[in-house]
């Protein structure tokens, strides 16, 4: 203890302490720092053997650097003691300063414990300072928050002698810079795996990034990303190639738009119900050469960062054929396949949708419905049962007279039953049957004209039917008189005199030949919002809104006009073919079929009156 005290040794102390201390500051890592804190105490402080217990994520303290023994190294590098143990020692230890030292007659309480732990055979000197093999001296490692970092054990002094008090001191300052050193080689590491993670991190963003240009801009369907939210809500910020190609636009020009400035007017509120993250929707956008597309949109939101700006991504699907093939398919269940014109189906569509069930009984109109079926009944007495709706096509001509293979004077090459009468002119009024009625109030109604229901001509908003009844509803009513106010939705039965005659003479091609030039002649004279449909066999209808009665019976006669002059069927032959008309007029409180039957009834009246009056086919 004596040298201890002498200057010289001190100084050389001191000497070597600061030598090792800067060669903690030299470390690059935590492993690093480590093994130089156990070289420093072997190379500076006189000890021969060294060990750093590190504590763990877990509280475990792991043998991380040894110095001085190859042996002990290889025996307990690496090896684990739990915190309890640890705890243990530096409690029960006499207290050196921040020291603990644990002398041999009170340690082998520690030899069963989980610490590892490595004691050197020496000869025990007879002193009372002497270094006993069993000796145990600790030093803890605390961070300036006085958070334990590890515990540094040192053994075997190479002077044989416990530290004296200069000897404590120079380990407890060299304990506390290598805690500092281990802070801070803690640190370094903690950042640099940070940096390491945030490198991958990078690297995997700019791959992601890099997936998702290339899905973006060789995607083989259309995408865009948009804005969301602020001022610029909805704008392009980029489309990919196809939607470019799709639209006939390019990249530059699509930064100017938003869907609903592309979108067809009619498809903006189902643009605007589906814009929300998604959202999916089937829309029409348009072309640059003015056309229009049919394309499915599908939304999702990505962000830029957790609390950066939000986009909208939108996948930009073709559709056009699909859409295409849907309203062929559409086309043929609603239209005729010989003519094109409407079918029996979407013509009762289309003038029910004019309906509702106020008068009906039940609907809160005293009288119930207009008394239809009681005047079909009547008219099936008076005309035979094969005059009613739906009848063989042609049935019942045969009363009136058909057309013959005898020639028309004057006409070559056409062929017909019997000459022709001249152009019908004569008012259709007196040719119609007035079929009773009831009126809204219950009481019998005789109207005039063509005898139909005297419902008032004023449209009322409203209604109670269902499916057309509603708030937007505007109620339909049959003219009462001629005025410039009273107006209605004619509905104008079409049976053709004669055809059957073609169909036995000519067969049935002739006959398809003769039902498409009548279905163009009609379409030719009616206005492009008018109805014209194909019931079946040779019967068409004609839905005409807007009409007076005498302007019903005005249309009546110049589509009876036009159907008569000869049709060529086969080369040079062609065939006539007149047409008989019953006008119907639509009214809330009937059904569809009410309606047509009522002016199916109404031809066969007219067919009747001009067979008397003529005797020959029109």
């Amino acid at each position: 203890m004596e040298t201890e005290s002498e200057p010289y040794v001190r100084l050389a102390s001191l000497r070597q302490l600061h030598h090792v201390v800067a060669g903690l500051n030299t470390a690059r890592s935590l492993a690093d720092t480590l093994q130089t804190v156990a070289d420093g105490v072997v190379e500076g402080l006189g000890f021969e053997i060294a060990a750093v217990n590190l504590v763990r994520a877990d509280g475990d303290l792991v043998v991380a650097a040894l110095a001085g023994s190859p042996a002990a190294e290889a025996m307990m590098a690496g090896r684990v003691g739990s915190r309890a143990s640890w705890e243990r020692r530096l409690t029960m230890g006499e207290q050196w300063g921040s020291l603990r030292f644990i002398p041999y007659t009170e340690g082998w309480v520690l030899d069963e414990d989980d610490v590892p732990q490595w004691h050197t055979p020496s000869v025990i000197a007879d002193r009372p300072d002497a270094w006993h093999p069993m000796d145990r001296l600790f030093a803890p490692l605390h961070a300036s928050d006085g958070e334990l970092l590890g515990v540094l054990s040192v053994d075997k002094p190479r002077n044989g002698r416990r530290p004296g008090a200069w000897g404590c001191e120079a380990l407890q300052m060299y304990a506390s810079q290598a805690a500092i050193a281990i802070s801070n080689a803690r640190l370094r590491s903690n950042m640099q795996r940070a940096l390491v993670r945030l490198e991958r991190e990078q690297q995997a963003l700019r791959a992601s990034e890099e997936s998702f240009r290339q899905a973006f801009e060789y995607a083989p369907s259309g995408m865009a990303v948009a804005e969301m939210g602020g001022d610029q809500h909805g704008r392009l910020l980029r489309s990919n190639d196809a939607l470019c190609r799709l639209l006939g636009r390019p990249a530059a020009a699509m930064r100017r738009y938003s869907f609903s400035d592309l979108v067809h007017p009619d498809d903006i509120g189902t643009l605007l119900r589906t814009s929300a993250a998604g959202g999916r929707a089937e829309l029409r956008l348009a072309r640059r050469d003015g056309s229009y597309v049919w394309v499915s949109l599908r939304n999702s939101v990505v962000a830029d960062a957790a609390d950066g700006p939000r986009y909208l991504l939108t996948h930009v699907e073709d559709i056009e054929e699909r859409k295409r093939h849907e309203l062929q398919l559409a086309h043929r269940a609603s239209h005729d396949s010989l003519t094109g014109l409407p079918n029996a189906a979407e013509l009762r569509t289309r003038l029910g949708a004019r309906l509702c069930d106020l008068g009906r009984a039940g609907a809160g109109v005293p009288g119930g419905a207009v008394g239809a079926e009681g005047a079909f009944d009547e008219g099936a007495e008076r005309f035979g049962d094969g005059f009613g709706f739906g009848a063989e096509p042609g049935a019942g001509a045969a009363e009136f007279g058909d057309f013959d293979a005898r020639g028309i004077p004057g006409g070559p090459g056409t062929e017909a039953v019997e000459p022709y009468p001249e152009p019908f002119t004569e008012p259709f009024t007196e040719s119609f049957s007035g079929l009773s009625a009831v009126a809204p109030d219950g009481r019998q109604a005789a109207p005039p004209g063509n005898g139909l229901p005297g419902f008032p001509a004023v449209p009322v908003p409203g209604g109670h039917g269902a499916g057309q009844g509603g708030a937007h509803h505007v109620h339909t009513f049959p003219p009462e008189g001629d005025g410039p106010g009273e107006k209605g939705l004619a509905v104008l039965f079409c049976d053709l005199d004669g055809f059957k005659s073609i169909n036995d003479h000519y067969g049935h091609n002739a006959g398809d030949a003769v039902l498409v030039e009548v279905a163009r002649r009609l379409s030719a004279g009616v206005r492009d919002d008018d109805t014209v449909a194909r019931l079946g066999g040779d019967e068409f209808v004609v839905l005409a809104d807007g009409l007076g009665r005498s302007e019903a019976e005005d249309l009546a006669v110049r589509l009876r006009n036009a159907i008569i002059p000869p049709i060529a069927i086969e080369g040079a032959r062609s065939v006539q073919v007149g047409a008989s008309f019953g006008i119907g007029w639509a009214a809330c409180g009937l059904t569809a079929e009410e309606i047509l039957q009522s002016a199916d009834q109404r031809m066969y009246v007219e067919k009747r009156s001009r067979a008397k009056g003529h005797r020959r086919a029109g």
